[in-house]
């Protein structure tokens, strides 16, 4: 099996750390805010200076109203990738769902397009992770001819796509899969029928990749691909 992933070539000290989140108010935020309001929190987790906000009783009886995110993130199931804490973020921040191997079936688009159409959400993030078992277990299948027992191989089969479409590249095999798999999940998504595609034709909505890092807890987020 391919050797562990290389850590990210940037260090997490020194680090600006941004400032207190500010309260969000009833509007929404802009894609390009929600992508920094993400970032800003990564970087105070990295640099263990979380502010955890929006956790005080207050919050919680506000959230009771009614849900506002202002981003949602489609994420694997482990239990080392809690997006609330990687982006130190609090109640009713993030619409979070959450699959191993982060891939797509007909459920969990349409809680997406939950997130897009009710909840008016304009950022959507497909954050994946190193050393992620769901895709070493589709490496295994096809390198190997390991065999994944009852539904996990409906977990492979999926990500099953990702891993051929890296199997040419230069570099870690694992890690060069796992990059895939996001790539093309966003690419799967943002060429979703109706709601998800029409949505980011609009530019109502933007669909990012984001690849976080189990050992720096770094989170790259990847080029824009376009649909």
């Amino acid at each position: 099996m391919a050797a562990t992933p290389p850590p990210p070539t940037k260090t997490p000290a020194p680090v600006y750390v941004p400032a207190t989140p500010t309260p969000r108010g009833p509007d929404k935020l802009e894609a390009g805010a929600a992508l920094d309001r993400l970032t800003a929190g990564n970087i105070r987790f990295v640099a263990q200076q979380m502010q955890y906000p929006d956790q005080a009783a207050e919050r919680r009886l506000q959230a009771a109203q009614a849900q506002a995110p202002f981003a949602a993130v489609l994420c694997c199931a482990d239990a080392c990738t809690p997006p609330e804490v990687i982006f130190d973020q609090g109640l009713n921040d993030l619409y979070v769902v959450r699959v191993a191997g982060n891939v797509t079936d007909d459920p969990i688009i349409g809680s997406l397009e939950y997130a897009a159409e009710r909840l008016g959400v304009s950022l959507m993030v497909v954050l994946g992770h190193t050393k992620c078992g769901a895709v070493r277990a589709a490496l295994e299948t096809i390198y190997l001819g390991a065999e994944t027992p009852a539904h996990i191989n409906s977990l492979v089969k999926a990500i099953e796509p990702a891993v051929q479409a890296a199997l040419m590249k230069p570099g870690d095999p694992w890690l060069n899969a796992i990059t895939a798999n996001i790539q093309l999940t966003v690419t799967h998504l943002q060429s979703s029928p109706p709601t998800l595609a029409q949505k980011v034709k609009a530019k109502e909505l933007q669909i990012v990749g984001a690849l976080y890092d189990l050992d720096t807890g770094w989170v790259e987020f990847l080029p824009a691909s376009t649909p």
